[in-house]
């Protein structure tokens, strides 16, 4: 039963391969979407989940990544293999500068500072004309690469799930390795790791820098995508939102963090849907809010601890590495 459950994101990631041209355009676009937020919420996983460090600012990383990837195309385009790197690049820079000073400070003062520099670089596209003010600014071509092209829908979806794949696999080896195993050391005890001679500061950073650079993945990703950026994408909400996701889905497992980001979409679509919902649709805002309680109060270890009451083998992480 363990293996089976281990082997699921797999037989997912199959299923989407096989059956993502068969999907309408409109599902197209919606699983697109949930697979680039899915890779947001691995990302802060592996901040929150793996490390113990709860970010309030992660959006920045997300925000710059998809600004970095449209200022870089300029209007003639650009190719997938520069501003790829652009964008988780200078993800990884400002996560960089950011965990080098927040990361000196500890519980509610990391929140509250992590925060603060999210909404600095939120002013700073707002405020400025680098980032077009308040009405963002659109990408004149989608990048390209030899014969991938983001402008075409079936381009998108496997790209996109490719960079789920390899986000997903990146964070499983992660865990399993001597670094997962420090992080979670942190996590449990900080204090003992220290006094193990683990340089706790350094391995915190690198895990910073790492969640930011993934989160400038999806970014690049969503402005591949959507062809504009705006400055809502650094905003404290979605912070807020891609937390919620991990916590929904189940902290401490990477499948928890992919379910959330599913659950969460769905809820917001299904809910802001008047064929479903009629009036409700126009609250949808409230619902949302009101079903999350609900999810939180009646499971507390998240969508994925449902597994944990059918079949407690089924949920239980192998040498404490859950995925």
């Amino acid at each position: 039963m363990q293996r089976l459950s281990h082997s699921i994101p797999l037989l997912c990631a199959i299923v989407l391969a096989v059956f993502g041209p068969m999907l309408s355009p409109y599902l197209s676009d919606l699983v697109v979407k949930v697979m680039i937020l899915s890779i947001f919420a691995l990302s802060l996983e592996l901040l929150v989940g793996m490390t113990g460090l709860v970010s309030l600012g992660h959006a920045a990383f997300y925000g710059i990544g998809a600004y970095a990837t449209v200022l870089g195309s300029g209007k003639d385009g650009g190719s997938i293999a520069l501003l790829l790197p652009l964008a988780m690049g200078s993800a990884a820079a400002y996560a960089l500068a950011v965990g080098a000073l927040s990361l000196r400070t500890r519980g509610v003062y990391f929140i509250m500072v992590t925060l603060a520099f999210a909404q600095m670089a939120f002013f700073v596209f707002h405020d400025t004309a680098l980032g077009g003010g308040s009405d963002g600014i659109y990408m004149y071509i989608r990048p390209t690469l030899g014969a991938l092209d983001m402008e075409n829908r079936y381009t998108q979806f496997y790209v996109v799930l490719a960079a789920l794949v390899l986000t997903y696999g990146l964070l499983a080896l992660i865990r399993r390795s001597r670094f997962g195993a420090a992080l979670a050391g942190i996590r449990v005890n900080e204090q003992r790791m220290r006094a193990a001679g683990f340089a706790v500061y350094g391995y915190k950073l690198a895990a910073f820098v790492i969640a930011g650079a993934l989160a400038g993945l999806a970014g690049f990703l969503l402005a591949s995508r959507d062809g504009v950026v705006n400055p809502e994408l650094l905003a404290w909400h979605n912070s807020g939102e891609v937390l919620l996701m991990i916590i929904l889905g189940g902290l401490g497992h990477l499948r928890g963090a992919v379910i959330g980001a599913v659950a969460f979409t769905l809820l917001k679509e299904l809910l802001s849907t008047h064929a479903l919902v009629g009036p409700l649709a126009d609250h949808w805002q409230l619902t949302l809010g009101l079903a999350i309680i609900a999810f939180v109060a009646l499971l507390p270890k998240g969508i994925i601890g449902i597994a944990a009451r059918i079949s407690p083998a089924a949920a239980k992480p192998a040498k404490g590495a859950a995925a």
